[in-house]
């Protein structure tokens, strides 16, 4: 959970620090990589730290990650110019994807399926804890002290967290060496590492994200940047198909789309990290220019979701062992999706508790949706394979909330220019250009009649409504990959409960176990046939 919390608090942190950032150390027209490079050493460092776990063990990836998040938290505190900043903050990503990935798959080997929704519930609490936190505390160091505390705090943690992990966390060393490939644990074997399908990993990645990042922003969609960095990724992409083909190990696997429980689930946490956009994007310019509250309030309208996700998730255990993970996860997706459709339906301008409601129910439907989906597919597999399955869905679930906020900061803008282009003559003229002109406007609107405030408000309520019917689109994809893709009951591995050593890897959909001689059964007793998803910790399950 330490670890966890670097992490964690480093993506909220730093937001409300960017004014003092920026007049020390300018550079006004890149700060956004401040979070983009972030993001992007992240996303595109998550597969190959999934197969390195799955290669040398959990241990030696996690404390690297941590030390190297720690040595960039501290040269980032020492940055002399905005780009030197941008730099270590890549630094503190290229960790930040070993803790994010690695720290899932370590909750899966050590807790058996029924303890590990609880778990998973303590580290969603994190995220959690540090989405409500991490702008106060950050406002108040860059306010009180200096905007390098910001960073200089993650040491203290981070050095607690790897002494605690040194210390404390040992796995099988054997059972690392062997990877469950088939080896005895005693043969010597030298591990491989796919470093050219890493490399083209990265480049595919890195180019695909910053074209979705900086598009529509830093430049036209259709410029030359943009069309050169599609066609780059799109060349990179093949490349890195033809040579993960040929590779002994690779970084990503065939088998992560071949088995339809990881390409279903795939692809169902890569909309839903398309749909995450609404809320955590547009809500917060919803609160403060239509409800015309304060950054703080507006914050906690936001807030409310991170209470009541973590709190369902921990419950959805009692859920999915009744029905089944994927009738979980399908009645989630479908409140989440009804869910968004009722936010157009809010009253204007309405009152702040409306959309908070709205969050908090939200919350509470995908606590029901994602976790389930990460449990079964970490379940699924066994510990050979755990690491690059969970990266595999953390990096779908990065990639949709990028290609999310490019499409729906487009839906947004052709929105609100279309409704400027259409305002009333009389006060056409003195209207702004964007999204970012109209929030700015509304929040010093004394230049502003009282009927041109109106329209404005109405045009931003109208452009975040838009956005909320996008997430619902998105919803429903979900809801479609689950029906079209996803078994009926999730298959099991053997490895899915403490204790229990699986068999050999075949590549295929991983083998699952039943009691000898007797219908195949869940870990409570019941038939499998009653839609049980795993067990207590009592026997092999098949789901």
């Amino acid at each position: 959970m330490l670890g966890m919390a670097l992490a964690a608090l480093d993506s909220t942190i730093i937001a409300t620090a960017i004014p003092q950032i920026v007049g020390d150390l300018g550079g006004f027209a890149v700060f956004s990589w401040l979070f983009s490079g972030y993001l992007l050493a992240v996303t595109v460092t998550l597969p190959v730290y999934g197969k390195l776990s799955d290669t040398f063990g959990r241990k030696p990836v996690l404390v690297t990650g941590i030390a190297l998040f720690l040595v960039g938290s501290l040269a980032c505190a020492g940055a002399w110019d905005m780009a030197s900043l941008i730099a270590f903050r890549i630094v503190q990503g290229l960790g930040g994807g070993a803790l994010q990935g690695t720290v899932q798959t370590i909750a899966a080997d050590l807790y058996p399926m029924a303890e590990r929704p609880k778990i998973q519930a303590k580290l969603s609490s994190v995220w959690a804890a540090s989405s409500v936190a991490g702008p106060a505390l950050g406002g108040l160091l860059a306010g009180y002290a200096d905007w390098r505390w910001i960073f200089l705090v993650n040491l203290p943690v981070g050095a607690l967290a790897l002494w605690l992990i040194v210390r404390y966390f040992t796995e099988d060393p054997r059972r690392a060496a062997a990877g469950e490939t088939g080896r005895s644990p005693g043969a010597a074997a030298k591990p491989r590492v796919d470093w050219p399908g890493a490399l083209a990993v990265f480049a595919c990645g890195g180019l695909l994200l910053t074209a979705l990042v900086q598009g529509g922003t830093a430049w036209p969609w259709l410029s030359p940047p943009s069309l050169l960095l599609f066609a780059g990724s799109a060349l990179c992409a093949a490349a890195t198909v033809l040579i993960e083909r040929r590779a002994a190990e690779p970084v990503i696997p065939g088998w992560v789309w071949r088995r339809r429980t990881i390409a279903a689930v795939n692809l169902s946490l890569g909309a839903l990290g398309l749909l995450m956009v609404a809320p955590t994007v547009f809500l917060p310019t919803y609160a403060q220019s239509v409800l015309g509250i304060g950054p703080t309030a507006a914050g906690f309208v936001l807030s409310v979701m991170t209470l009541s996700w973590p709190v369902s998730a921990a419950l959805s255990s009692h859920v999915y062992r009744r029905i089944g993970i994927r009738n979980c996860a399908l009645l989630g997706i479908s409140a989440a999706a009804l869910i968004l459709l009722a936010f157009p339906l809010l009253p204007y301008p309405g009152a702040p508790w409306q959309p908070a409601l709205i969050m908090l129910a939200l919350g509470a439907a995908l606590g029901l949706f994602q976790l389930p989906l990460i449990i079964g597919v970490q379940s699924s597999v066994g510990y050979s394979e755990r690491g690059t399955a969970t990266a595999s869905i953390l990096f779908c679930r990065q990639v949709g909330q990028s290609i999310g906020a490019a499409l729906f900061g487009a839906l947004a803008n052709t929105t609100l220019n279309d409704r400027l282009a259409h305002a009333p003559s009389d006060i056409r003229s003195g209207l702004p250009g964007d999204l970012d002109a109209v929030s700015h406007a509304l929040e010093h609107a004394g230049g502003l009649t009282a009927r041109a405030a109106d329209y404005l408000r109405r045009s931003v309520a109208l452009t975040v409504d838009h956005v909320y019917l996008g997430a619902a689109a998105a919803a429903v994809l979900a809801l479609i990959a689950l029906l079209l893709l996803a078994p009926r009951r999730f298959p099991v591995h053997a490895d899915a409960h403490a204790g229990q050593e699986a068999g050999p890897r075949t590549g295929q959909e991983p083998a699952t176990r039943t009691d000898a001689g007797a219908e195949p059964r869940t870990g409570d007793g019941a038939p499998a046939g009653d839609g049980g998803e795993g067990g207590r910790g009592g026997g092999p399950a098949t789901g």
